[in-house]
Formats: C-alpha cells, structure tokens, sequence
C-alpha cells in the first residue's frame, strides 16, 4: 500500500566515481566485461540504499545500469547503426552526434527486464522503471531509413510495449516514458504522439505514466529555459488531450520553475508527478520549500492522486546534492501529509 502523497524521483540519480565520470550525460564506463555487470549491480544496489534512507516510497534503479536514459535502449535494437554517426539539433535545442537508422528496427531480446528482476528481488517497495518515449527517440536518432518522424515513432511504440510487457512482469509497478520532446513538437504531440504512446501501453496492467520536462539541468537546457520568458506554457499545448487518454500519471516540472500551477486544472482527474526538487542548480530545497510547492499543487490535483517527485533526472549533479534532496523532498511531503491529517480531523 502506498501513503498518501507517495514520493518518487523522476528518473536517473548521480553514479559512484568509480562506474563512471560524475557529473556528467553520457559517461563511459570505467570498468569493463564483469567487473562491469558487477559494478553496475553494486551501483544499483547503492542507489536502492540511498533511495530508502530518504525515504522515498516509489523507488527506482537510478538508471545506474545505463549510460543515457535514450540511447542506452536503442543501442540493444537492431537497425540502428552506432558507427555511422551524424549530427542532429536536439529538442531545437542542442547539437548532438547521434546513432543512424539503416534498416527497420526491432528488438532482439530484452533490454533492461534482468535489471528490473535484479531490482525487484533488493525491496519489497512499489517500483518504477522509466522507458524512453517513441517520440523523443526518433529525436535521438538520424533517420536514413523510414524518412518519416511518426512512421518510425509507431515502431517504437510496438517495441516499447513488448519491453514494458516484459517489465511488468518481472514485477514493476509503475512504468514511466520519458517524453521531453512532449515540450517542444506541439502539433505532432496531439497529432499521433499521444496515440504513439498509448500504443506503448497498450495490454498494460500496471500504472503507466509520462514523463514532460524542461530537461536535466545542463546548460544547453539552462539557457533554452532563459528564452521562455515569465510564463512556461508549454504544457497548456499538450495537457487537454493527455487528459483524455489512457495514461494514469503525468509527471511534470513544477518547483523554481515558471510553469504556472493553474495549468494542473488541465489534467484533473489524472494521478500527477508534481516536480518539487529543482534538478537544475545545486541548492538544496528546504522542507519548507518543497512543502509551499505541494500546497500550490493541491489547488489543482486532489490529494490521493498527487505523487511528489524531482523535476526530472539528477545524473549531473553531486551525489551528496543529489542524497540532499531526496531527503528534503520527503521532509517536505511529510509536513504536508501532516497538514491533511490535521484537516481531516
């Protein structure tokens, strides 16, 4: 059973130095062939450790198994050619040498379900598992083969569901997808990218979310977000007809951010992630703080379907900011908790 207000984080947290460079996206590995496998696991069991002495209710693996929450998935498929690189813009944010799609793509064998059973068998504690999203993986790729963004978003979504059929069975609870680019391409969102999705979730029957955000916290996304003005909008784009559809939860950026909280009312109904923890600067977040962004979200998403959360993934930051956090954005949902309790007497 979960509490009320039930915590989780977004998605990746800092790895140990000796797995990987700290502080930074896209990392190699330092450790090689089962010293590898090993460390991972270590790193992963860390990470579970560090979740629980928050006290964090959802936990997750960190991503401590996977160099990029993207390309770590599209690397096992078959189609994509690794060695024949071109350089794409992003999000219409940032340049990026990214893999090619040569041929059709397909999934030969699981990709993260033995870490997910590995995950499963270290806690007895619900468990989330982030996917990324079809559409921000046709953003991560140069495609040479379907010549088509939603052609290849579509079969995306067939493998996905395969992954996260898989997954669910091996025990988790809650699988999230990760849709940053649900922030940017607005007309293809609610053109098919929401329809994508829902393919992704289709025989599903454990709780599915969708991760939109403004990004991690490096400065690529840091001057993007200078460009926005007072008001994020954003959401306002796409948040009526993912009301509407078949995903449980939408997990959003919302603390230090200038996304204005009335836009929650878009989504009542859904189960929301509400993102208390700022991921792009150092600070850590009084309770105090976490708690004031919590009691402005609940003008908008009733208590029994409000998810405390980061505003997404902590990789780039220090491991003892990142632990920081976490433990202030569960003091803060426990102030809050407390509050309901008194009003409900």
């Amino acid at each position: 059973m979960k509490p009320l207000l039930p915590t989780s984080t977004a998605g990746s947290l800092p790895k140990p130095a000796w797995l990987a460079e700290p502080e930074t996206l896209w990392s190699p590995w330092k450790l090689e062939g089962n010293e590898l496998v090993s460390g991972k696991q270590d790193a992963l069991r860390i990470s579970l450790q560090e979740q629980q002495q928050a006290g964090v209710d959802i936990v997750s693996d960190g991503e401590q198994t996977r160099q990029h929450f993207v390309t770590t998935f599209i690397e096992h498929l078959s189609g994509v050619d690794f060695e024949n690189r071109k350089t794409v813009t992003i999000r219409n944010r940032y340049e990026a040498s990214v893999p090619t799609v040569v041929g059709p793509v397909s999934r030969q064998k699981p990709v993260f379900v033995e870490d997910a059973k590995f995950l499963r068998q270290q806690t007895n504690k619900p468990i989330k598992w982030a996917l990324p999203g079809p559409m921000t993986m046709i953003d991560t790729l140069y495609d040479a083969h379907y010549q088509s963004r939603e052609k290849l978003a579509w079969e995306f979504a067939k493998i996905l569901n395969q992954e996260a059929k898989e997954l669910e069975a091996a025990g988790v609870d809650i699988i999230q997808f990760d849709e940053p680019a649900f922030n940017v391409f607005f007309d293809d969102v609610n053109d098919w990218g929401i329809a994508c999705l829902e393919r992704a979730i289709e025989g599903l029957q454990c709780e599915t979310a969708v991760h939109i955000c403004y990004g991690y916290g490096i400065k690529a996304n840091t001057d993007w977000k200078k460009t926005l003005g007072t008001e994020w909008r954003q959401y306002e784009a796409v948040f009526p007809k993912l009301q509407k559809s078949n995903i449980d939860i939408i997990s959003l950026e919302c603390h230090n951010s200038h996304v204005p909280v009335e836009l929650l009312e878009l989504i009542r109904g859904k189960k929301v992630m509400v993102g208390a923890i700022d991921v792009a600067n150092n600070h850590i977040e009084t309770p105090e703080e976490v708690a004031q962004t919590l009691r402005h979200a609940l003008q908008y998403v009733d208590a029994d379907k409000l998810y405390p959360c980061t505003n997404c993934g902590m990789a780039p930051l220090p491991r003892d900011v990142a632990r920081g956090k976490l433990h202030a954005l569960q003091a803060g949902t426990e102030i809050v908790r407390k509050e309901l309790a008194k009003n409900d007497c």
